[in-house]
């Protein structure tokens, strides 16, 4: 048996655990700086400093985090978001929807129903998107909403705001709009449609 090769009788040579790594001097130097400082704060606070370095370190961490994400995270996502808004196509009724939208809001405006008239511009600009682009409302979108949508120009968004304010304010404060009113919502229309309006 002691022939065999593969069993080991000679004793192993003594084990030698590696020595741990120094820690620098200039480090000691730091914690014993930073416990000099925040050490009778934690005392104060009636928590040891071996606790209360660890709180922080914990702090410092965080702040570390807040900053990357301040300074690098936050620009980047912003840039992210800016680029995919200016790839979508922006949408807006062709001159020919326009003109008869706004003939027929102002034959009512002219029986001086301009509460219906601007109610007419809503319903049916949003008839236009829904057809033209039905996947971006759904059921339940509200003016809004509409109003919010990135796919508009500045100009539509701003149209369906100020209609949608005089609408709403028709509906639900039941008081008709005048002929200010009117010409508001009539003039954003046809900013964004790129009408020229006649007087």
């Amino acid at each position: 048996m002691r022939d065999t090769a593969d069993i080991q009788y000679a004793p192993l040579p003594d084990f030698k655990p590696t020595p741990p790594a120094q820690t620098p001097e200039w480090l000691k130097a730091f914690g014993r700086l930073l416990e000099a400082i925040f050490a009778p704060i934690g005392r104060m606070l009636g928590v040891s400093w071996p606790i209360f370095q660890w709180i922080l370190i914990g702090g410092a961490v965080l702040l570390a985090g807040f900053i990357v994400w301040r300074l690098v995270i936050e620009p980047w996502l912003d840039q992210r978001r800016n680029r995919s808004v200016e790839e979508i196509p922006q949408w807006a009724p062709s001159r020919e929807e326009a003109v008869a939208l706004l003939e027929d809001a102002d034959r009512l405006a002219a029986q001086g129903l301009y509460g219906e008239a601007a109610h007419l511009l809503l319903r049916r600009s949003v008839r236009q998107i829904s057809d033209a682009r039905p996947d971006w409302l759904n059921a339940a979108s509200t003016a809004r909403e509409i109003a919010a949508l990135k796919m508009l120009p500045e100009a539509g968004r701003s149209a369906f705001g100020v209609i949608a304010q005089r609408v709403e304010r028709a509906v639900f404060a039941l008081r008709d709009l005048d002929a200010q009113d009117w010409s508001a919502a009539r003039d954003a229309y046809a900013r964004f449609a790129q009408v020229e309006l006649r007087a």
